[in-house]
């Protein structure tokens, strides 16, 4: 079989072990980006080839900024893959995501700790803020365990909020989920989120293109965030702050042909200004996983029905208990314009029923709160 991608006609085939170590070596080179790699193995036709050009164009001076990288170091990581149970997957393998092989600056290679299939079925990210609303979990949660149980592999990030109530959501209807890191896969972010890795690597994977052990920084975030659009047919946004990461991966969706879809918020909720932009500038919108499945039917044949709506939902985590003096600041960073139940919120939070009404009662009385019928709040935004 043979694919292409920009800048690249690729013969899919497995490789052997000192072909791999080859591309794992070219990857890791000091210089040497996605867009360098490809560019350099369709001109000159294998790794190998370009690993020994690169000396002399070094010594000439067209390839500034380039350091190759040792063979022992890139035989080592392959040895440390190996002995973590995980794989290294090239762009030129048949394992590896056809939709990701397809953008225009593929990884060349991904390390993937779980099954290398699980992202081959149709896929749909979700994404959104960090610091999300309690509501916002929940339909998170929701969306993605109504999708996964229609088939849809969910892709996501592993970070703080809404990226973890939407593997939350797929594990809990049985689903495969996906879960792109900017750090090495034996590196889960934040730590509080280990064993979510670990249950998503069993029942699904966590893929990287960064190296064993690194950690996460600032700048691999975006690109961390191409891979899960390239990976999805399309990318819904539950919430996001104008600025935030998972509006760089619906404009990434968008460049790469994506499906962009955004849950519509209170324009009070500064975390839903950036989702209602979306909306207004073309992004279809979502209130649940039948306007999903309508969407990308056409892109991945007919899936099953999504379940009927639960009206109630298990707690998306259940976090270690605050100190007490720390229960309004994150109360109010669960809360939003739209009420929330109080049960919802002890469940959530992970505090005491007592402790909960009164970081409640501070916040009323600071004036950051608002009291609604049936035993609701929210938070003041005005």
């Amino acid at each position: 079989m043979v694919e292409s991608h920009p800048g690249c006609e690729v013969k899919l085939r497995p490789l052997d072990p000192a072909e791999k170590a080859d591309w794992l070596r070219l990857a890791r080179s000091e210089g040497i980006g996605a867009v360098r790699f490809h560019r350099l193995v369709a001109r000159l036709g294998t790794a190998r080839a370009a690993l020994a050009a690169l000396p002399g164009m070094i010594a000439a001076g067209t390839a500034p900024g380039v350091r190759l990288c040792a063979r022992e170091h890139a035989e080592a990581e392959l040895a440390a893959i190996a002995a973590l149970g995980a794989e290294l997957l090239t762009s030129t393998e048949p394992d590896y995501p056809a939709g990701l092989r397809a953008i225009p600056d593929p990884p060349p290679v991904l390390t993937v700790l779980g099954d290398v299939t699980a992202s081959h079925g149709p896929a749909i990210a979700i994404v959104g803020a960090r610091n999300a609303s309690t509501n916002g979990c929940r339909f998170a949660k929701a969306l993605a365990g109504d999708l996964a149980a229609a088939g849809l592999v969910v892709v996501s990030g592993l970070a703080r909020g809404i990226d973890t109530a939407a593997h939350e959501g797929a594990l809990a209807a049985r689903g495969r989920t996906v879960a792109v890191i900017a750090s090495g896969v034996d590196v889960p972010y934040p730590t509080e989120n280990a064993d979510l890795a670990r249950r998503v690597a069993l029942q699904g994977a966590v893929v990287s293109e960064r190296p064993l052990g690194a950690a996460p920084q600032a700048r691999h975030f975006p690109r961390r965030n191409r891979i899960i659009a390239g990976l999805a047919l399309g990318v819904v946004v539950v919430e996001a702050a104008p600025g935030s990461g998972s509006l760089i991966t619906a404009r990434l969706a968008a460049e790469q042909g994506r499906e962009v879809m955004a849950v519509p918020g209170s324009p009070m909720d500064p975390r839903h200004q950036g989702t209602n932009a979306l909306l207004r500038d073309g992004a279809s919108l979502v209130q649940g996983a039948a306007d999903v499945l309508e969407l990308l039917g056409p892109l991945m044949g007919a899936p099953r029905r999504p379940p009927a709506p639960r009206l109630r939902d298990e707690p998306v985590a259940v976090p270690p208990r605050a100190p007490a003096d720390a229960l309004p600041d994150r109360l109010a960073e669960r809360l939003g314009a739209e009420p929330v139940a109080l049960d919802d919120l002890v469940r959530e939070i992970g505090a005491s029923v007592t402790a909960v009404q009164d970081a409640l009662l501070d916040l009323e009385l600071a004036g950051r709160l608002e009291r609604h019928p049936g035993n609701r709040v929210a938070l003041r935004l005005d």
